[in-house]
């Protein structure tokens, strides 16, 4: 049976351990704005309102960019977290790389998804400042973005998911938990992709806009990130190697 031993390490090298957790604390601290800003500006009115939409997107604009810069400076720590996991474990287990790959391949997409979802927020915004609003085109900004944040993004998320589940469990380098808690994550993204049928009622729990979707989807999958993190800064300066063997040859 495979040992989780650990042995410290030390030289000028980059501590991967560091930088992974401080990209997964840099996601927390930013997923704790975004919410916050997310509350101030309430909840938007039907995507069929006309003019009250419209309107809404107007008074919550400024917010709205905001939102939008926070969500992409999130994704940039996300890309150092995904580089960081996969070294961890590559370097444990080079045969597992390509399973390895397929979690950070696929935490590429989504933030590239989650991107062009955020520039389809944004325009919807400057679609108000120094012009007059058009509802149409807010509607159909926000009936495409909708389902980029939504169902696209939770089928991505639960491949990351269940990836980094497996190698986490096959290689030990992360206590088991975190690899058990990353299946849960999956689980719940995949249960969530069938909102896309649920229409755009934002204040339906399971809607392609509702609030289900985050909080027991995507949430879920950021919370793991930190915790993964908080396990990295528990364990900086250490090396997991495979074996007691490993360990009495170093």
């Amino acid at each position: 049976m495979m040992a989780r031993q650990v042995r410290r390490v030390g030289g000028w090298f980059p501590d991967v351990r560091l930088w992974t957790a401080g990209a997964a604390f840099g996601v927390g601290a930013l997923l704790l704005i975004e919410f916050t800003l997310q509350v101030v500006a309430g909840q938007r009115p039907a995507l069929d309102a006309g003019d009250p939409l419209a309107e809404f997107a107007r008074n919550t604009a400024g917010i709205t960019l905001a939102r939008v810069l926070v969500d992409t400076l999130l994704m940039a720590f996300l890309i150092v977290f995904l580089g960081g996991f996969r070294q961890l474990v590559t370097h444990v287990r080079p045969d597992l790389q390509w399973i390895s790959d397929l979690a950070f391949g696929a935490g590429l997409v989504f933030v590239g998804v989650t991107l062009v979802g955020d520039s389809m927020e944004a325009g919807g915004a400057l679609d108000t400042i120094g012009l007059t609003p058009e509802p149409i085109a807010i509607r159909g900004l926000t009936e495409g973005y909708m389902v980029m944040f939504g169902p696209m993004t939770c089928v991505l998320l639960a491949l990351v998911s269940a990836a980094s589940g497996y190698v986490i469990l096959a290689s030990r380098v992360l206590p088991v938990w975190t690899g058990r808690l990353a299946y849960v994550v999956t689980v719940l993204n995949l249960a969530a992709v069938p909102s896309i049928f649920g229409g755009t009622d934002a204040s339906r729990f399971y809607s392609v806009g509702g609030w289900g979707v985050a909080v027991f989807a995507t949430f879920p999958w950021l919370v793991w990130v930190v915790a993964v993190g908080i396990v990295c800064v528990r364990e900086r300066g250490l090396e997991v190697v495979r074996d007691t063997d490993e360990l009495a040859a170093a």
